[in-house]
């Protein structure tokens, strides 16, 4: 089925910035657009972007747009999000997973990375 491994995440001060990248290996991944989700602690996981492997369409959740840019490297099977002017709300753990629009049913999901913004 695949495997999804995120890096990337660490601690960072209000303002900073951190780039996440995700390597998706297995070929049901690419038939789909890739996506970016992150789970707060005691909240539900959310959307935060997506985009499609050729980099054409690209979408934001509110909360981050403006300030995250995902991106791919459709060759070697990677997805990015670069995060700017982060904030301590956006202190989540952040997962990258195929997009459909009911993502949430995706039953396979990577170990994410932990970002942690500081005040």
């Amino acid at each position: 089925q695949g495997q999804l491994a995120e890096s990337g995440g660490g601690l960072v001060q209000s303002g900073g910035s951190l780039r996440l990248s995700c390597a998706a290996s297995g070929r049901a991944f690419k038939l789909y657009p890739m996506g970016w989700f992150r789970q707060a602690p005691g909240k539900e996981r959310e959307f935060v972007a997506w985009i499609y492997w050729n980099g054409m369409v690209t979408t934001y959740a509110d909360s981050v747009k403006g300030r995250f840019t995902i991106s791919t490297d459709n060759a070697k099977n990677m997805v990015f999000l670069q995060m700017n002017s982060l904030k301590p709300e956006d202190t989540a753990v952040y997962f990258c997973n195929k997009y459909q629009t009911n993502w949430r049913r995706n039953e396979f999901w990577g170990q994410g990375t932990q970002v942690t913004v500081s005040s």
